[in-house]
């Protein structure tokens, strides 16, 4: 029988306990982990040699949940998992941020890590677990990798720091903060807050990589006690005498075209002088020369370089910025006419067009998830098609990129939204990129602002964003605001902080190098407030606050407030008389189980009508009051009116008038309009009325 190996250490409220050695033994490296309830099963499986002809390291990262772990049955005609929720593709870019950067330069064995959720404990998230089993899985699976790393999830309550809080504490926390780490530095953060100092947000990264040790120390420990042996790889050795080939060849005009601050002019230039050092370069029936791939390679790093040098050498960025600058930013509002709400966001060479649009209850997503059904009121899409960055290529359903780039631009957005019960929509954004030159995501926030000022949408504070980059070699760093695309991918680092004019509501980091440590994070910090204050500036100047009219276009939504007992006399037998409401005044009507009715409608009038027409249903007859019905029954004893929607009363034959009536239908007929008058409400609840004059007089 086999011993599995277990370590088990106590993280924040909860005992984790990490086992290898009894399931999935064929894969490289299988770890399980468990945390009260939940499981998670991670599995490392590295490919011993690289494929021919591969020139970059293709890890791949899937998280998996399956329905079973929460006892339930999917749902479906096939009853089986489908497709990754976008929950599941945000775990699988959680995990992989943080470990990718660990990988050496040059390894491009492929990798897979397969995270799976066997258990779930509703108190217990399953994202740490899954980061923290991934790092074990890596670390023993004896491929060269510099971790392990660690994981913690950081709440904020009444001034404390939580470790690892349930769901139930995050809801009262105004901070939700996951980051990932070595021993010596911090790798990647992901996180959405409350409106936060920045002071707050650092000691809180602080706070979770100090605690995330024990669970570094755990792995460390396993590895050692199951006795694995790491791979014998090495890197290959630089060629010095290609290596200065490239230079000779192009390196001057190399400098010269990073110099041009026009995004494809440059590359023009680049794509030249790539092809030049190809052509003097590299012949394949020529010994003396190189190998094309090998010519290219190191092209790529001369021009990497090249960029990082100037910039640490304190020359101009490639633009001609200083570390500071923040690109030209230009806004236009109000640009789609019959959208609820537009903007048009500029900054430099990035651009998005961010529309925001109202709807009703009705329009809320649902969500079937692991942990059970959720409606979603707000909702954030990005868009990055092909032409945004001047190429062509396959218009399919969004990317594990584009999912990853909105829920960051919805966590910044999210703080300042209104609450449900004074602003009673659903709201829907869309960010269609439209330029790109680095920080779209950032682009989002600032468009998703002021589409919403522009819709109308009384936010608590306008919302910036921008994204921060990294030079960084041995103790010199200089830290980057507002990064171009190049920057980014030449850089250490991509660091966007988002956040009102008094605080931050996001922020996410990911690092390229083997991490970084306070004394950069407070200088990225520091800078990234300046400009998000300065892009504020410029936002206000356009618009600073929500319009007080929404737009002519929007929906109207009017809440009226009933009392519980009397929702059935709304909706109805079997739904009919708000379904005859809904037809009869062209709204959208919702009930919740507390007496609120939200009146949706797509103009005044009708919405007006709907209010009416559910205060009559709803309102108490009273005896002695006057009511207009229309008669929907005639007998030869009396008629049966309806004085209020699905509210009848009883007209008998004696008074109609003042006078005796021998046949009824002399003097009324079926749909009449008659005003009538209540003279009595019986034990039954049956009311009796009148439409004699002497009554009327009393």
């Amino acid at each position: 029988m086999i011993k599995p190996i277990k370590k088990t250490f106590q993280y924040g409220q909860h005992s984790v306990t990490l086992e290898v050695g009894e399931i999935a033994r064929q894969a490289s490296a299988a770890v399980m982990v468990r945390i009260q309830d939940t499981v998670v099963l991670v599995t490392c499986v590295a490919q011993k040699e690289a494929k021919s002809g591969t020139d970059f390291f293709p890890l791949t990262v899937n998280y998996q949940e399956k329905t079973y772990a929460a006892g339930r049955i999917p749902g479906g005609f096939f009853k089986r998992e489908g497709r990754p929720s976008e929950k599941e593709i945000l775990t699988s870019r959680l995990i992989d941020r943080p470990i990718r950067p660990l990988f050496p330069d040059g390894f491009h064995n492929e990798v897979q890590v397969v995270a799976t959720v066997l258990s779930l404990d509703p108190a217990v998230s399953t994202d740490i677990a899954a980061i923290i089993g991934a790092s074990a899985a890596v670390s023993l699976s004896g491929v060269p990798f510099a971790g392990p790393i660690g994981a913690a999830r950081v709440g904020y309550v009444d001034g404390e720091f939580l470790l690892n809080p349930s769901d139930e504490e995050l809801a009262s926390s105004q901070l939700d903060l996951v980051v990932a780490g070595t021993e010596q530095a911090v790798l990647m953060v992901e996180s959405e807050a409350k409106i936060l100092p920045e002071q707050t947000m650092l000691d809180a990264v602080i706070y979770g990589h100090q605690h995330m040790q024990v669970a570094i120390d755990a792995i460390n420990a396993l590895k050692q006690e199951a006795g694995i042996v790491d791979w014998d790889w090495q890197a290959e050795t630089e060629n010095e005498d290609l290596k200065n080939a490239v230079s000779a060849c192009v390196k001057d005009e190399l400098i010269r075209a990073y110099q041009i601050p026009e995004k494809l002019t440059r590359y023009e230039a680049v794509s030249t002088l790539r092809d030049q050092a190809k052509t003097q370069l590299a012949d394949d029936e020529d010994d003396s020369k190189y190998d094309e791939k090998v010519v290219l390679d190191e092209f790529a790093k001369l021009e990497k370089r090249i960029v990082r040098d100037q910039i640490l050498e304190g020359k101009a960025r490639i633009d001609g910025r200083d570390t500071r600058t923040v690109r030209p930013i230009a806004i236009r509002t109000s640009l789609l006419p019959r959208v609820h709400g537009s903007a048009l966001f500029t900054r430099g060479e990035t651009q998005a067009i961010v529309t925001a649009t109202l709807g009703s209850d009705r329009d809320a997503q649902l969500i079937d998830a692991l942990e059970g059904e959720s409606r979603n009121r707000f909702m954030l899409h990005y868009n990055f098609p092909p032409y945004c960055v001047g190429e062509t290529g396959m218009m399919s359903g969004p990317k594990r990129r584009e999912i990853g780039h909105g829920r960051l631009a919805k966590r910044a957005v999210q703080a300042v939204l209104p609450e449900d019960n004074s602003f009673p929509y659903v709201l829907r954004i869309v960010s269609e990129i439209t330029e790109s030159n680095g920080s779209s995501s950032m682009a989002t926030v600032c468009g998703s602002s002021l589409s919403l000022m522009d819709a109308g949408v009384p936010i608590k504070a306008p919302v910036a964003g921008i994204a921060m980059g990294l030079i960084k070699e041995e103790d010199r760093f200089a830290v980057l605001s507002d990064i171009l695309g190049d920057e980014d991918h030449l850089g250490d680092m991509d660091f966007k902080v988002a956040g009102t004019a008094e605080g931050v509501t996001a922020l996410q980091m990911d690092i390229k190098i083997n991490g970084i440590n306070r004394q950069i994070m407070e200088s990225a910090l520091e800078q990234a407030k300046e400009g998000r204050l300065h892009i504020l500036g410029e936002m206000a100047k356009v618009i600073d606050s929500p319009k007080v009219e929404m737009s002519q276009h929007a929906p109207r939504i009017i809440t009226v407030n009933i009392e519980p007992k009397k929702i059935g006399d709304v909706i109805g037998k079997g739904g009919a008389t708000i379904r005859q409401l809904c037809e009869e005044t062209g709204a959208t009507i919702d009930i919740d189980d507390d007496g609120k009715v939200n009146i949706f409608a797509t103009d005044g009038e009708s919405g007006k009508l709907a209010q009416q027409r559910v205060e009559e249903l709803t309102k108490d007859i009273e005896v002695g009051q006057i009511y207009d019905g229309r008669i929907e029954g005639l007998k030869d004893f009396g008629a049966f009116i309806e004085i209020l929607p699905g509210k009848k009363a009883f007209l008998h034959i004696s008074q109609i008038c003042d006078e005796r009536v021998e046949d009824i239908n002399s003097q009324l007929k079926m749909d009449q309009q008659v005003t009538v008058k209540v003279v009595e409400i019986d034990r039954q609840g049956r009311i009796r009325v009148s439409m004699k004059p002497s009554v009327f007089e009393q």
